[in-house]
């Protein structure tokens, strides 16, 4: 790796870090060359400003996502129920952590960033558990009555409207008081309960045990 690439992946690292803790409508040039420990005259020498520095980071995320994904699908050697697992923890593990609020910010202030991240997820999710599923039911591991789209359909909803506080918004307090647990454990739990309802009992019972 370049020296250049060595510090424009610091720059992105430390910055990604900021959006995460402080969100993007919050973060500032100067609060990322402050965390680096550079002068934010050198920052500008590798990112114009912090729309930019927000579209890499999605796109380094979107690069970790999809290659994880693949090679979990692609590898032979893994049974189909640890496969769903696996697959499902990549992208709990990588999504969790932006909360709410950024999203906020994203659909507000980068609305195009949004778009693209929404597409990606919608995309991702038909492309690669589409395949994963179809793999399940040639196994005799997934019931053949399910509908693939609509199962699809409900995991993307599902991440979507967990990233979303309008989709909060909509419900009574007391609910919205309930949701209030670690987001690595909502996904954890939406998806469990949405894939868990299309197992056999054989695979439902090497799946939560994985």
């Amino acid at each position: 790796m370049s020296k250049k690439s060595s510090v424009e992946g610091k720059i992105l690292d430390a910055a990604y870090h900021l959006f995460l803790q402080k969100g993007y409508r919050h973060t500032t040039m100067d609060d990322i060359a402050a965390e680096l420990g550079m002068s934010k005259k050198t920052l500008y020498k590798y990112y114009d400003g912090k729309l930019e520095l927000l579209s890499a980071s999605f796109e380094i995320l979107k690069t970790k996502l999809t290659a994880k994904v693949e090679a979990i699908l692609d590898n032979r050697y893994i049974s189909f129920p640890l496969k769903l697992k696996s697959s499902l923890t990549v992208v709990a593990t990588h999504l969790a952590p932006i909360n709410p609020e950024l999203f906020e910010d994203l659909r507000e202030f980068a609305p195009e960033i949004w778009e693209d991240l929404t597409s990606y997820i919608n995309e991702s999710a038909y492309l690669r558990f589409a395949k994963l599923i179809e793999q399940g039911i040639a196994q005799g591991l997934v019931n053949p009555r399910i509908n693939i789209s609509l199962v699809v359909l409900l995991y993307a909803a599902a991440v979507q409207s967990l990233l979303d506080p309008k989709f909060y918004s909509q419900f009574p307090d007391d609910m919205q008081k309930g949701i209030k647990i670690p987001p690595s454990d909502i996904y954890d739990q939406a998806i469990s309960i949405i894939y868990n309802g299309i197992l056999t009992e054989e695979a439902r019972s090497e799946f939560q045990n994985a």
